[in-house]
């Protein structure tokens, strides 16, 4: 058997966590698996949930810490680093402060990790809107210094439409696969899954229906206002391009966010779910005119009714908004572990946004 012990960085819930537990590879009676050894966030309540549904069995493992203030020489060894370095200021929701913002220069910290463990591979996760940071200036030094970092890497770029892949939400994301340039393999894309056919979201919360009981299914409370505002909104559209009565109309002068009271459409994958901002984004079911509860905003994201989110209800939307979606994570996570294999699977050409959508 061939054990991956990765460490993770910015591990947040566990959603790339939960599709590397998942992914499995075999030839030959040979298994190629992998193993977390050690995860890092500085969120409390991510580091909880982490904990209570991905592990390690040694709890001490995920560490809640500022990654800055990281020793990785008191880190166990890894051969595989993932890292989906915080996202907000290249994000079309949020201020789009590039590389120069508060979390703009996090990706270093993925740097110095795989300078430290020259790790065999790496993934890392990014929003689209990274790759029109600064006219494309900063996407490409974090490439540069990606290649040259440790002993050197080869690396795959791709924008990955999630629900190509089985995921019931339209979640677009840039992610980097390397490999040790001293090792004679190449990382290719995988084929989507589902290009032609991808899940609804009236599937994702459906099928099967939601049982009573599972946790994060809170409903969240709704003012008469907002109830009133949501019968006006038909699946799909939000409370811009709706036709609503003037009592019931946002008077907000800023920009039109189409996130804002937008209903889902259920024979469609969900839009984007985000894991932050104030009233209106919270995401809305087509037929009832309510906000989307977190433990429907999780099967829009892919993740099992058996993952809880610990926490307060805010904490854990704030997780599984920011989480890489599972079923993602593992179609990419088995591809790796079939390139280690000398597996040959189906695949495509490395696809590149070609404009910025701020729907995804």
């Amino acid at each position: 058997m061939t054990v991956f012990r990765m460490g993770e960085l910015f591990c947040g819930a566990g959603g790339l966590g939960l599709g590397a537990k998942r992914a499995k590879a075999s030839r030959n009676g040979r298994k190629y698996t992998i193993e977390h050894v050690w995860a890092v966030d500085n969120d409390e309540w991510a580091c909880k949930t982490f904990r209570r549904n991905i592990g390690p069995d040694d709890a001490d493992r995920v560490i809640c810490a500022n990654v800055g203030k990281l020793n990785f020489s008191s880190l166990e060894s890894i051969d595989a680093l993932a890292f989906g370095f915080p996202c907000n200021d290249f994000s079309a929701v949020g201020e789009r402060r590039g590389i120069n913002g508060h979390f703009g220069a996090l990706y270093k910290y993925g740097v110095d990790a795989i300078n430290h463990f020259e790790p065999k591979w790496f993934i890392a996760e990014n929003v689209r809107g990274l790759w029109s940071a600064n006219e494309g200036r900063t996407f490409k030094k974090i490439q540069e210094e990606l290649k040259r970092a440790g002993p050197g890497y080869k690396l795959t770029v791709h924008l990955y439409k999630f629900e190509e892949y089985g995921v019931p939400q339209a979640r677009h994301r840039i992610i980097i696969v390397g490999l040790r340039s001293d090792i004679d393999l190449t990382f290719k894309v995988p084929s989507p899954t589902t290009p032609d056919n991808p899940r609804t979201a009236r599937q994702a919360l459906e099928s099967p229906p939601i049982r009573a009981h599972v946790p994060n299914q809170e409903r969240t409370v709704q003012s008469e206002k907002v109830i009133n505002r949501l019968r006006y909104i038909k699946p799909g559209e939000n409370a811009w391009n709706a036709v609503i009565p003037s009592q019931y109309q946002l008077k907000v002068k800023s920009a039109h966010l189409s996130q804002i009271y937008r209903r889902l459409h259920p024979d469609r994958p969900a839009y984007t779910i985000v894991g932050s901002g104030g009233g209106g984004t919270y995401g809305y079911h087509w037929r009832d005119p309510r906000a989307l509860t977190n433990r429907e905003l999780a099967r829009l994201q892919s993740f099992p009714d058996s993952f809880e989110f610990l926490g307060p209800k805010p904490s854990a939307r704030r997780q599984i908004g920011m989480a890489v979606p599972p079923l993602g994570a593992e179609a990419i996570l088995k591809a790796v572990l079939k390139t280690f294999a000398g597996i040959t699977y189906r695949s495509v050409e490395p696809r590149w946004p070609d404009q910025l959508d701020p729907d995804t």
